[in-house]
């Protein structure tokens, strides 16, 4: 058995769906454990990409079975829109090859327009989708309000959870257009059509643990997004650290044998929030421009900034990573030189420490080691002899500094374009 956490390391979009879908060619099952439709995961095949928001990024491998786990947040229409999408790509999706937890919460339509209610008196912009996450995850977590997928299978008792919601949420919908009776066809119709999919996943995880199948654990959004340990409250609304594995798909720590940390070359973020190491304009705009930097759920432009090693052994200590996949280093190639954030300086004084507080955070200051560029191309390389010695001498830096090892890399967004340079984890 050798299972495998694929999570991201910063704050998201650094190519965790490419990863999940490259280490699924050895995978049994491939299982998704929070989030919710505010991810976005982008697989390149040749002249075709996918973008996958709930379904997990092992769906594109014929032989792997994929599991949405109880932490995700679901929003059926996106959830079909996207099944229904995939087989009109060819790719084969059914009840064997895609099971979703009866104990998830779904993401209704209210949801959305909650929060866009809470946002209206609200002086704070986080950088939220705007696509019901927060609320959903608050109803979850208030007990009376959450509606599970597995409700769905009981009607009348989805009913009763319906009407109290749309009794105590009727300020938030006095403007809208959500009726009960549209509400109950819409997800009736829903349910026939997901049942297929609905399953005790908790059970089905732990007879594919039985069986010492490989499983591939599929995290979303990344570490400095998470709603405990990130940059709060410019956040997510769930755990996206490692520990949500076990809370997310009910299975103890000791089943998780290795944690890769994705992170790029540099460091990217969407919306607001403190960003030490972001890049002035001019450079943030040509980085952005090479990197196709706009997110794969919104398009909205992603901020970017140079690698902050604090930021990122604060993701390597939260997570235990035992290896790191180094992303994108392919956007860096005309660069002459690179800088790496080894330090942040505040009030005077240097500390390699990631702040709780955001006020301290926003006050510091990136203290910068400058590391040569290698001005070669590098999306042609597959083996560690294609890739130069500058190259080679950054990756190490970045190792050395994490105590990590860096065992693959990514040199352009194609599932080809990856070199592994030490031993695989499968």
């Amino acid at each position: 058995m050798s299972n495998i956490v694929i999570l991201g390391a910063q704050w998201g979009d650094e190519s965790k769906g490419k990863l999940t879908d490259v280490f699924a060619e050895n995978a049994d099952v491939v299982a998704r454990y929070q989030g919710g439709d505010n991810a976005g995961h982008t697989i390149v095949l040749g002249d075709k990409t996918f973008i996958l928001h709930l379904i997990p990024s092992g769906i594109l491998r014929p032989n792997t079975v994929n599991v949405i786990g109880n932490g995700v947040v679901i929003n059926l229409e996106t959830l079909l829109r996207e099944i229904d999408g995939l087989q009109a790509q060819g790719v084969e999706v059914n009840s064997d090859n895609l099971k979703i937890s009866d104990r998830a919460h779904l993401i209704m339509p209210y949801h959305k327009m909650v929060e866009q209610w809470e946002q209206m008196g609200s002086t704070t912009k986080i950088g939220t989708t705007s696509r019901g996450i927060g609320p959903t995850y608050s109803d979850k977590m208030n007990r009376h309000a959450g509606i599970r997928v597995g409700d769905l299978l009981e009607f009348d008792h989805f009913q009763k959870k319906l009407d109290y919601n749309l009794e105590t949420k009727a300020d938030a919908l006095q403007s809208g257009d959500v009726t009960r009776h549209s509400l109950l066809e819409t997800f009736y119709r829903y349910a026939e059509r997901i049942s297929p999919y609905i399953t005790d996943t908790v059970a089905y995880m732990h007879e594919v643990l039985a069986a010492d199948k490989r499983i591939l654990f599929e995290g979303a959004q990344g570490t400095m997004l998470d709603i405990d340990f990130g940059t709060y409250p410019y956040v997510t609304s769930s755990n996206c650290t490692v520990g949500a594995v076990c809370t997310g798909l009910g299975i103890g720590p000791k089943v998780i044998e290795n944690v890769m940390g994705v992170s790029k070359a540099y460091v990217t973020r969407v919306g607001g929030g403190p960003f030490p190491t972001e890049m002035p304009p001019d450079l943030d705009e040509h980085i952005r421009d090479i990197g196709k930097e706009y997110g794969a759920t919104t398009q909205r432009p992603r901020r970017c900034g140079w690698l902050d090693l604090v930021a990122l052994r604060y993701a390597t200590q939260i997570n235990g990573l035992t290896a790191i996949a180094l992303t994108k280093l392919d956007v860096f190639d005309t660069l002459t030189d690179i800088q790496v954030c080894v330090a942040y300086r505040y009030k005077g004084k240097e500390t390699t420490i990631f702040p709780s507080s955001l006020k301290v955070l926003e006050e510091c200051e990136p203290v910068y080691e400058t590391l040569p560029g290698w001005q070669q191309g590098l999306t042609k390389a597959r083996s560690p002899e294609d890739i130069p010695q500058r190259t080679r001498d950054y990756i190490k830096y970045v190792s050395d500094y994490l105590n990590v090892p860096i065992p693959i890399i990514s040199v352009g967004p194609d599932r080809e374009q990856i070199v592994q340079l030490g031993a695989p984890l499968w």
